[in-house]
């Protein structure tokens, strides 16, 4: 039951082809050549081959089993193809072919879904995998074998990418053509790949996806376990015709699709030749740490050229080395090695354009016998076509990425540095609330009800300032007057100067109607302004209903330097939900464009990066003669906000702007919130593209042998320890739990066990604390696991496996049975109808704890070694 379900798909044992008669004259359309490409990959004893007049009957296909059929007929022949594709129990199909209409898509989808069959296709151009000499597709001839993995959302391109990368030497493990009607869709492929011992990194090309959340979790697992690169088609504007606050107006889907990227640790690229320069970059044993890129040339023209675009990729130049002219091989070697050593330097291009006299091969062999893709990363770039040619070749020979051009060169650089930077947010798996005072949730859900309730969307700023308030967000005091006379009373208890502003529900941008005065000093201004700002909204806005105007306190503080305005607002991107922004704010907010963004939910870290990531990161340090602001105070407040879209789903658009920070502290002057209804089932997130850390899952439990241990989710950096577990097992207990004589766990399996889609999966260490005593004889203290159980949801949605394994000094103790328990809860919690297991027949231990959880144990049918365990939920 570790096979995953594609496994049929993509490593098929028998092939049934439902494709016409290749021998007919004319033949079936691409009968022909599918029948070629099978026969030539070694399938003849393999294949059953059915031609259209046999697809109406059972005949002799009653008894026979496959593990995948190829259906490539006509339209109106394929849904009758498939039924009898699912009454032989066939686990995987594909259907080649294009331009099927939606209709007939949909009845495939069904009848593949109520026979339990796995249907990539319709309308693709099928699957290649190389090193199985399996060329089930209409994309020609088979790919050369390599480690890439390339999946495709367009099967012009695929061809269009095959056909380039057989003039580049570029070999794939496999090669998918998805079409924009497959059953099996990107997030199931990517989790095939994530495991499959061939492939070495992904391509992928993609032009939309269906389900936020399952894309998310299947890219952000692929991509803990390999290098994945993306180029995503169809950058647009922001998926709305009307905005109703400033974060809104200036987010566009093509910025909320990097934002999701770079939490999931991904690479992007714009060109198709970048997928592979990235790809070669990142399959290679290459130690990524930094963006500081050394560059290393024989000429001025090309190491310009190299530093400028570094600069517009947004990479550092930690220098640029000019040779000269007569460099020789042994002064390319040093000045690599130079690069390598220094430690303000995190990889090293070198440059070589051919010169007159020059032995080109000879500077290459040196390089190449000195180049280590253990080190940091070293590119080169050796210049020019024919002459060259043979230079590049013998680099490319010793695993060393080498490129035409310094740009191109540079663009494989900036991927190794995304990667590293990405990766660094892929291992951030923050809880929904952080470690600051509890929010008053409940009280914000109830002013949100009662806007609802009243038919609004738009908060009110009081109403909005006080949904703030409820997280904890410093607010400016905030009062309402409904007269000029109330409006100065207010403001002589509150202290001149006060800021004036309109309450409206209809007034979503105030400056634009002039109703903010700002200054206001003594209670005479405080009457004009108030009576003018009436007539003002009046004349912009006649229909709009006024409530009253605010008096607030002017937002200076009394601090030594200069405050500065940013923003922090919140938009809703169709698929991935709920975004962070934050960038330089004031009224000028939507001139100056500045928005950084992140998905919720945040954690210090990654409140940090979202910061920085803005151009009004520049200003919050020492700037104008002022002393730095207070950075942390942002950071709380951001993860405020975080904590507010992960408890509210009702939250549509949000804008905090200005927000005054200086050295004192941050502090939100004004605030518009959108909201709208939405479902309400509290812990399910379901609004969310990713799942926060389940916090509230951790409970501590007394062992019987006396102490506590901790049972709670794992987490990404729980890697370590997982794996010293896994050492410290007995080799009879390793082979319990994996059916192998492994010693530790792969690196890709251990990143897959550990870094976890809690939507679809749940895994629960036993964690105790134990105390070791140094030479010096003073004590530490140091968690250890020694207990873990998994689910992992089936792909019918319905039923889920487990796992559980107990340190060999820890059984005994009801470790086995809690952590049993706890998963059996939290999957019955989750709607799964059927919890099962396969356990060794001669694991008693194993068996006994079974029957004693109420499991149903059998024989496994498929292998006499094993006992099936089976418990309803």
């Amino acid at each position: 039951m570790d096979q995953h379900y594609l496994t049929p798909l993509f490593n098929p044992g028998s092939i049934v082809a439902f494709a016409g008669n290749p021998d007919a004259d004319p033949p079936t359309p691409l009968a022909g050549t599918l029948r070629r490409a099978l026969l030539e990959g070694g399938y003849a004893g393999q294949l059953t081959w059915l031609d259209v007049a046999t697809t109406g009957t059972l005949g002799d296909l009653a008894n026979s089993r496959a593990d995948l059929a190829l259906i490539a007929l006509p339209h109106e022949q394929t849904l009758a193809a498939l039924e009898i594709v699912g009454r032989i129990h066939c686990r995987a199909a594909l259907v080649l072919s294009s331009n099927m209409p939606p209709t007939l898509c949909t009845e495939l989808h069904q009848t593949a879904r109520r026979h339990g069959v796995h249907l990539l296709g319709p309308n693709s151009l099928g699957l290649q995998r190389p090193a199985l000499m399996l060329n089930a597709s209409a994309l020609g001839p088979l790919a050369a074998i390599g480690p890439l993995a390339l999946v495709s959302q367009s099967g012009a391109l695929t061809a269009a990418i095959l056909d380039w990368a057989r003039e580049q030497g570029v070999g794939f493990s496999t090669v998918v053509s998805l079409g924009p009607n497959t059953a099996v869709e990107l997030p199931q492929v990517l989790d095939y790949l994530s495991t499959d011992a061939q492939t070495q990194s992904i391509l992928v090309y993609m032009e939309g996806i269906r389900n936020a959340r399952r894309f998310v979790s299947a890219l952000r697992a692929a991509a803990h376990a390999k290098p994945v690169v993306v180029m995503k088609s169809g950058r647009q504007a922001a998926g709305r015709s009307v905005a109703l606050t400033h974060s809104a107006a200036i987010v566009g889907a093509d910025d909320v699709f990097d934002a999701v990227l770079r939490r999931a640790g991904v690479v992007r690229v714009r060109q198709f030749t970048q997928l592979f320069s990235a790809a070669k970059c990142l399959a290679s044993r290459f130690r990524p740490v930094g963006e500081r890129l050394a560059i290393v040339t024989n000429g001025g023209g090309p190491g310009v050229l190299a530093a400028d675009w570094a600069g517009v990729q947004g990479l550092q130049v930690a220098g640029v080395k000019d040779l000269g002219e007569e460099a020789t091989g042994e002064d390319y070697v040093a000045a690599m090695q130079a690069g390598i050593n220094d430690r303000a330097t995190d990889g090293v291009l070198l440059i070589h354009s051919p010169k007159a006299g020059s032995d080109t091969e000879a500077v290459a062999r040196a390089v190449g016998e000195a180049f280590s893709p253990a080190a940091k990363p070293v590119l080169g770039c050796w210049m020019g076509e024919a002459s060259v040619r043979p230079s590049r070749e013998l680099l490319a020979a010793k695993h060393m990425p080498v490129f035409r051009t310094p740009e191109g060169a540079v663009d494989a650089f900036h991927s190794i540095a995304s990667f590293y930077r990405n990766q660094q947010l892929l291992q951030q798996t923050p809880p929904p609330l952080s470690h600051l005072a509890d929010p008053d949730t409940e009280g914000a859900r109830l002013l949100i009800e009662g806007v609802l309730a009243e038919r609004r969307k738009v908060l009110t700023e009081m109403e909005s300032k006080s949904l703030l308030a409820a997280f904890h967000v410093p607010v400016t005091r905030t009062m309402l007057a409904r007269s000029a006379n109330e409006a100065m009373l207010i403001a002589s208890q509150l202290g001149y100067p006060v800021a004036l502003k309109i309450e409206s529900p209809d007034i979503s941008h105030k400056s634009d109607v002039q109703g903010v005065a700002l200054d206001v000093h003594n209670a005479t201004q405080v009457r004009d302004r108030y009576q003018e700002m009436l007539d003002a909204v009046a004349l912009a806005q006649p229909g709009a209903r006024i409530n009253g105007i605010t008096v607030q306190p002017m937002a200076r503080r009394a601090g030594r330097g200069k405050s500065r305005e940013v923003y922090v607002g919140l938009t809703t991107d169709d698929p991935f939900g709920p975004v962070i922004t934050f960038g330089a704010g004031g009224t000028m907010i939507e001139l100056i464009n500045d928005r950084a963004m992140e998905l919720p939910p945040l954690n210090q870290f990654l409140a940090r990066r979202l910061i920085e990531r803005s151009r009004a990161a520049g200003m919050l340090g020492e700037w104008r003669g002022a002393p730095p602001a207070d950075v942390q105070a942002l950071e709380h407040l951001l993860l405020r906000v975080s904590e507010m879209v992960c408890a509210l789903p009702q939250l549509r658009e949000m804008d905090i702007n200005p927000v005054i920070v200086d050295e004192d502290g941050a502090l939100a002057v004004d605030a518009r919130i959108v909201v709208d209804d939405a479902p309400q089932t509290p812990g399910s997130y379901g609004h969310l593209a990713i799942l926060p850390y389940p916090a509230s899952q951790e409970r501590e439990w007394p062992m019987r042998g006396g102490g506590m241990y901790t049972v709670r989710p794992i987490r990404p950096d729980d890697a370590e320890m997982l794996q010293a577990f896994v050492r410290g097992m007995s080799q009879e207990s390793r082979y319990f739990r994996f059916a192998s004589a492994m010693q530790e766990l792969p690196a890709r399996m251990l990143a897959r066990y550990t870094l976890i889609d809690y939507d679809r999966e749940m895994a629960l260490v036993a964690v105790v604390k134990e105390r070791h005593t140094g030479g010096d004889g003073s004590h530490t203290e140091a968690e250890r696991l020694v207990g873990v159980a998994r689910y992992i949801t089936n792909p019918d949605g319905t039923s889920c496996e487990f796992s559980l394994a107990v340190a060999d000094d820890f059984k005994g103790q009801g470790l086995g049975s809690r952590l049993m328990l706890s998963i059996i809860e939290l999957a019955r919690n989750k709607g799964l109808n059927e919890i099962v297991g396969l356990i060794l027949a001669n694991n008693t231990a194993m068996l006994r704890l079974m029957h004693s959880l109420g499991f149903t144990v059998a024989a496994f049918p498929e292998d006499p070694d094993f006992r099936i365990a089976t418990k309803v939920l």
